[in-house]
């Protein structure tokens, strides 16, 4: 029976209290030799502040920082990542937030779905990086 490591749990009423919410998720889910990584956005994930508010790339920044961080957490690397989603709030935000994504993926050659949306959860949030990747080691073909 496969075994699911839950990295980071926490319950929506904590991370949203201005709304009435309960939910119990996590930031990463370990399931079958791959980690399931929550949408990262510019938020410390242990203050829950958000950060670069109104700053795109430091937001991008910051997702990415918090999408390595949960990768080594769960045992993988930004290396071991298969395929990001970005979802942006504003599409003139596309060219600052590759050009993040891309210092921190430089070499790694992940699929990749970006979308223009009209809203992100909170008002202050610009941009936000859905990743899935592997374990290091699990096998993962070149």
């Amino acid at each position: 029976m496969p075994t699911h490591t839950r990295i980071r749990p926490f319950n929506t009423k904590d991370t949203y209290p201005e709304q009435n919410l309960s939910n119990d998720l996590c930031q990463a889910v370990v399931a079958n030799g791959v980690v399931y990584l929550r949408g990262q956005i510019g938020q410390d994930l242990d203050s829950r502040e958000s950060v670069g508010i109104g700053d795109v790339e430091a937001q991008a920044e910051k997702a990415m920082a918090n999408i390595d961080m949960l990768l080594r957490e769960a045992g993988s690397s930004l290396a071991d990542i298969v395929k990001v989603v970005v979802y942006i709030v504003d599409p003139r935000y596309r060219e600052t937030v590759y050009r993040v994504m891309g210092r921190w993926l430089e070499g790694v050659f992940p699929v990749s779905t970006g979308l223009v949306v009209s809203a992100l959860a909170r008002p202050e949030w610009l941009v936000e990086i859905d990743a899935t990747a592997v374990l290091s080691g699990s096998g993962a073909q070149e």
